[in-house]
């Protein structure tokens, strides 16, 4: 009798946690700013606006935040930041996160906006929101283009 009783308990464990396990709807993250912060000797560093949409109906708390920027195919700048707050059910936020770029970064840059398109790139976006209390936090990837600043005109003296 009692071995029947764990087994049913063990059972109605098992099957409640699967429960827990449905599948989530993926976070939709995309760019919506980035602004220059000063840097440090051969580093630039930049304020990201990240929008982030939850299409599910059940709202998100996230607690922290990292994320990796790569710029046509290259590796540009990463960040972190240990910001918490509620994304609502349907619903969206913009998130600042500062990013370092290393001088190396800015250089294969340089030279790859030297010889191509000016005006707009191709960008990847692949992080983290890490959870609140005990959850596990979400991974993501997304995909864009920005529009670059263009430059103001050379004065001639």
């Amino acid at each position: 009798m009692n071995r029947r009783k764990l087994l049913i308990s063990a059972l109605v464990l098992i099957l409640s946690g699967c429960a827990l396990l449905h599948p989530q709807e993926p976070l939709r993250i995309s760019v919506a700013g980035l602004d220059p912060l000063e840097g440090q000797g051969m580093e630039a560093r930049f304020a990201v606006q990240l929008r982030i949409q939850n299409h599910s109906d059940k709202p998100i708390d996230y607690d922290g935040i990292a994320l990796d920027l790569d710029l046509r195919g290259m590796s540009f700048a990463s960040g972190v930041s240990d910001q918490r707050g509620t994304i609502s059910r349907f619903g969206e936020t913009v998130v600042t996160v500062p990013v370092t770029v290393p001088a190396t970064a800015i250089i294969r840059h340089a030279f790859d906006l030297a010889t191509g398109d000016r005006t707009k790139t191709e960008y990847e976006l692949h992080g983290r929101l890490g959870g609140a209390g005990l959850a596990i936090g979400r991974s993501f990837n997304s995909t864009g283009e920005i529009t670059l600043p263009t430059l103001p005109p050379e004065e001639t003296q």
